[in-house]
């Protein structure tokens, strides 16, 4: 994506994070609100720019797994919701990425698929990709994430992880190959 800015933009990644950053923002959601629509970004790269600029993404981080501590910091009860959805995922192919962000780990492929956050004391939430897909079941649309996923699944502990949440998201995974 990085070697595809400049080639899209015409302008390097570093580039555009002096413009973002001679601009002083502070928030994830101003920043990309700006790339939007002063630049006409899309969304993905827009992200891009804005983890590299705040370096909140895995490789801006010395330690990816500080990203994590950070993230289950006061939600330590949600990491084993983490570690169950992340061996699963991983069986579903070679090509699964995991990429920790400040308040959550993008899941991908070619493209992301999958969200894992985190969101509340009493709310893990995973986000997916199913566009065009009814809400049913376990799956709802997702209003929150600014077209980062389409869809949201919201659990409460491990034992709401069952064969019907697995399935949306192997669903996910097969679409973004």
């Amino acid at each position: 994506m990085i070697d595809n800015l400049g080639e899209d933009t015409g302008k390097s990644l570093d580039l555009w994070i002096g413009i973002v950053q001679k601009e002083n923002f502070k928030k994830h959601g101003e920043i990309v609100k700006f790339l939007k629509n002063e630049h006409s970004f899309t969304h993905g790269y827009a992200n891009l720019i804005v983890h590299k600029a705040l370096k909140s993404d895995a490789g801006s981080s010395s330690n990816p797994d500080e990203l994590i501590e950070k993230q289950y910091k006061g939600k330590e009860h949600f990491l084993q919701i983490y570690e169950t959805l992340r061996s699963k995922i991983k069986a579903f192919g070679e090509d699964v990425e995991f990429a920790p962000k400040n308040s959550y780990v993008s899941v991908r492929r070619k493209k992301q698929f999958a969200m894992l956050i985190p969101a509340t004391k009493s709310r893990f939430e995973i986000g997916i990709n199913l566009k065009g897909h009814p809400a049913e079941g376990v799956l709802e649309i997702d209003t929150k994430t600014n077209g980062m996923c389409s869809h949201k699944i919201n659990l409460k502990d491990e034992n709401d992880i069952s064969p019907e949440v697995i399935n949306y998201i192997k669903d996910a995974y097969e679409a973004a190959g």
